[in-house]
């Protein structure tokens, strides 16, 4: 099992930054794992944020290219979020998410995701 435990989250005006973070744990994880953020805001589905391999190569949804930006530490076993310029309409809960190897082209997708964080309110007042 792997479990993931987020932090980072809170109330922010707009324009504001925060950085989310996410620490991976557990007999199986490893740097191997593809890592993601993912985010639902009330009444609306959940939709990808953006995603990261252990090469580093990333995956952003498009709207949110130049203003999120995702990292890992494989030493730590930790992703990040750093989200800047922030919006009213980025308030939602934010969730970390692991997928283990192997990875097909569909990597970032999040019916991939084999296992999930608890997730961290971000709220961006206007």
């Amino acid at each position: 099992q792997v479990q993931l435990v987020e932090s980072g989250g809170g109330l922010v005006q707009a324009g504001g930054s925060l950085r989310l973070s996410c620490a991976a744990s557990g007999r199986t994880f490893s740097s191997s794992y593809v890592m993601g953020w993912f985010r639902q805001a009330p009444g609306k589905e959940r939709e990808l944020v953006a995603a990261i391999r252990s090469s580093g190569t990333t995956y952003y949804e498009d709207s949110l290219k130049g203003r999120f930006t995702i990292s890992r530490d494989n030493a730590k076993n930790t992703v990040y979020l750093q989200m800047n310029s922030l919006k009213p309409e980025d308030t939602a809960v934010y969730y970390c998410a692991a997928k283990r190897p192997p990875h097909g082209a569909a990597w970032f997708r999040e019916i991939a995701y084999d296992y999930w964080g608890q997730g961290t309110q971000v709220t961006v007042s206007s």
